[in-house]
């Protein structure tokens, strides 16, 4: 196709730092989409609620693609859980910046995430403009699979999912699970489903200089042996399990505690603004806050480094729609250990670039991860595994099969215009 999209995400900016508060995967995906697309032709504007009255209006972060500010309810203050009591706001907003262009400036909505969803349905209604979506999460999905202590999604959300997936053109799915799970929990039409992996920036994520060149700019000990988790730090991303792991390792091993460190980097998030200090607390109680380091996120340019300094990157979530941090991991040339849940099982190749744990038992952590840190070799055949396996995922295909979904969708309404006029 060729033309503009507007493209909805207003729980979170594309300008935010992934890894904190509501800042994660998804906007990694939708800025590097949006770029990937516009080199194609396609231009981008990406809408988010404003939550600064200073930010401009329109930020250019490349070549195509343009962040529009909305404002909706207050500037500071709203959480995302209270963001759905503003949809009549946010619509009213994105409808005062589509009343200024000109006719037909869109060929596309493409919403992220639910609470984008229900406003790209009411602006689909109000400009006959087709809604794609992407769900990223769901809730009846989380739900099934929730960390000890978790509140459980509000039934609000999968209600709205249900009417977002009643009424969108077309549904983006990240995994044939993720696809098979629309169909199975949300009555979704099979022909409207489709499966669009996500990437890695090929580019920015490789193995560079290594393993030994990446500790000695950072500062590490080139015999430590390092263990990263890489994200929000919440209870569904499971971090608790790799705090509970170690201390598994210790006790089994104490040899381990000379050379360990676990590396928990991300911040708060959501309603866990607490999280982060009850993790350290619990590190304290079970004698291992010795070898566990808390870090803020980094910019993305530092990450790579992080991922090649590491023996084994870590993702124990209770659910993920995919995984970007494995993959970003992978493609550094790091093994992932990951739950063998939802997206996590396309993002590891089992026994090739990582392995997969079935469930959150810390004991089955702990040998999991024993056993590669002291097989230096077979670390080294999951290395070579890893590098290949992330070959296989770039953010051009990603864009590329979201442009054939759109085409799909806009042939879908010519078709059904020439049956109208017959």
């Amino acid at each position: 196709m060729r033309g503009r999209i507007a493209t909805l995400m207003v729980h979170t900016s594309p300008l935010d730092q992934a890894g904190m508060g509501d800042a994660g995967g998804m906007n990694i995906y939708v800025v590097e989409s949006a770029i990937k697309m516009a080199a194609a032709g396609v231009d981008v504007d990406i809408y988010t609620r404003s939550t600064d009255p200073y930010l401009p209006k329109i930020v250019e972060i490349a070549p195509g693609v343009t962040v529009r500010h909305v404002e909706a309810g207050p500037f500071k203050g709203l959480t995302k859980e209270e963001l759905p009591s503003q949809i009549g706001a946010l619509t009213h907003g994105v409808m005062e910046i589509f009343n200024t262009l000109p006719k037909n400036y869109y060929k596309i909505l493409h919403s992220h995430y639910w609470i984008s969803g229900q406003l790209g349905w009411m602006l689909s209604e109000r400009t006959s403009i087709p809604l794609v979506h992407t769900m990223h999460t769901m809730a009846r999905v989380k739900n099934l699979n929730m960390a000890e202590g978790e509140l459980p999604e509000p039934v609000i959300r999968a209600i709205g999912e249900e009417q977002i997936v009643k009424n969108a053109a077309a549904l983006i799915a990240n995994t044939d699970a993720e696809a098979a799970s629309l169909v199975s929990l949300y009555d979704a039409c099979p022909d409207n489903v489709f499966v669009v992996a996500p990437g890695v920036d090929l580019q920015r994520f490789t193995v560079g200089a290594g393993k030994a060149a990446a500790r000695a700019k950072l500062n590490i000990a080139p015999d430590a042996q390092m263990i990263t988790f890489v994200g929000r730090v919440q209870p569904h991303k499971g971090p608790e399990v790799l705090v509970r792991a170690v201390a598994e390792m210790l006790t089994h091993t104490p040899l381990f505690r000379a050379k360990l460190a676990l590396v928990i980097m991300g911040g708060a998030s959501g309603a866990g603004e607490a999280e982060p200090e009850r993790l350290k607390a619990l590190a304290q109680f079970l004698g291992v806050d010795d070898v566990i380091h808390f870090m803020p996120p980094v910019p993305r340019d530092e990450l790579p480094d992080w991922y090649r300094a590491s023996d084994l990157v870590c993702v124990p979530s209770y659910s993920e729609s995919f995984g970007l941090v494995a993959l970003e991991a992978q493609a550094c040339g790091t093994p992932v250990v990951a739950t063998a849940v939802g997206g996590l099982r396309t993002a590891v190749a089992d026994g090739i670039s990582g392995s997969l744990v079935d469930g959150h038992d810390p004991k089955a952590w702990s040998a999991v991860i024993s056993r590669l840190l002291t097989d230096p070799a077979r670390r080294v055949s999951l290395s070579f595994g890893a590098i290949g396996h992330a070959a296989n995922f770039g953010w051009e295909s990603t864009a590329r099969r979201t442009l054939d979904v759109y085409d799909w969708v806009l042939s879908r309404g010519e078709e059904i215009s020439i049956k109208l006029v017959q």
